[in-house]
Parts: C-alpha cells; sequence; structure tokens
C-alpha cells in the first residue's frame, strides 16, 4: 500500500487538563500517513481519484479547532477515526506533538495507528 502524508501541520488548539490550558490556545503539531492505492490516480491524472491531502489537512484543522481536548490521546483518536471514516482511509499513523509542554523537552505526544495497513 502507499502512503500519503502530512508532516507538521501546525495548528492552535484548546487542549490541556489544567485550567489555565483550557483558557488559551496552543500550538499543536500533527504528521499523518495514510495508506491508499496511488496507482487509480497515477493513471488517470485526475485529483477526483486521490487522497486529497488538502482536503485532510483542512478536515483536521477544522476538527481541532471546533472543541477542547483535555488529552492528546483522545485528540489523535478522534482524527483518526474522522479521517478514517470520511475519507476511507484502510490504515493512518498520527503522530501528534504538544511542544514544550514539558520542561526541557522540544515536544511529547502520541502516535497511534489505526486500521489494516
Amino acid at each position: 500500500m502507499d502512503i500519503v502524508y502530512i508532516r507538521d501541520l501546525r495548528i492552535k488548539a484548546r487542549i490541556g487538563i489544567y485550567p489555565w490550558e483550557k483558557a488559551i490556545q496552543q500550538q499543536i503539531r500533527v504528521d499523518i500517513e495514510m495508506a491508499w492505492d496511488n496507482r487509480i490516480p497515477a493513471a488517470s491524472d485526475k485529483i477526483e481519484d486521490t487522497l486529497n491531502y488538502k482536503t485532510a489537512a483542512q478536515r483536521v484543522v477544522q476538527l481541532v479547532e471546533a472543541d477542547h481536548y483535555d488529552l492528546v490521546e483522545r485528540l489523535a483518536e478522534e482524527i483518526a477515526k474522522t479521517l478514517m471514516t470520511e475519507m476511507q482511509v484502510p490504515w493512518l499513523r498520527v503522530t501528534l506533538g504538544k511542544p514544550f509542554a514539558v520542561k526541557g523537552s522540544a515536544e511529547v505526544g502520541v502516535q497511534i495507528e489505526r486500521g489494516q495497513r
């Protein structure tokens, strides 16, 4: 299976368990790898046959901005569920990072894989 990916998507999110985090927006970073058979769009050269990464990125931004999430784990699951359902992605890997969440670190977060590769 081929991979369509989005790297380093930066989104302002309302995320965190502490009261001060619920009152602010923080930047998160999202990487997504999605399984897709690219032979059809390669042969047709038509956008309609692709897994449109622009549409996927816009949907993720919309999802993140629509709600507050206490945990990065929950947000990663919501991203995976939404893309798999709405874009018929059979397998994906979501890496969600929260920069500077732990003193001395550049970023902490989670990586999940869902579906069949």
